[in-house]
């Protein structure tokens, strides 16, 4: 199969699709586009993913802005005696 050009995709069957998914995925993720074929008919298009708007996530980027409350994990009487089922 010929490599696409991202103006140009491939043309596959259905059955080349199923049988060839996984390097068809691998081959789109590295740019190439393929337009799905069944009975000389386009059903689906294949292509790589478009690049994202948002940049991406920093781990660590807001540290020291964010604050819990100092009893933050610690739940009223009342609402801990609803949990387990106590009743007075």
């Amino acid at each position: 199969m010929p490599a696409g050009q991202p103006s140009d995709p491939v043309r596959v069957g259905v059955r080349e699709l199923r049988a060839n998914l996984s390097s068809l995925l691998r081959q789109a993720r590295h740019g190439t586009s393929f337009l799905v074929m069944s009975r000389n008919q386009v059903v689906a298009e294949i292509r790589p993913p478009a690049q994202s708007l948002s940049p991406r996530r920093r781990p660590g980027a807001l540290e020291g802005r964010i604050r819990m409350s100092d009893d933050f994990d610690t739940l009223p009487s009342d609402v801990l005696d609803a949990m387990e089922g106590s009743s007075d």
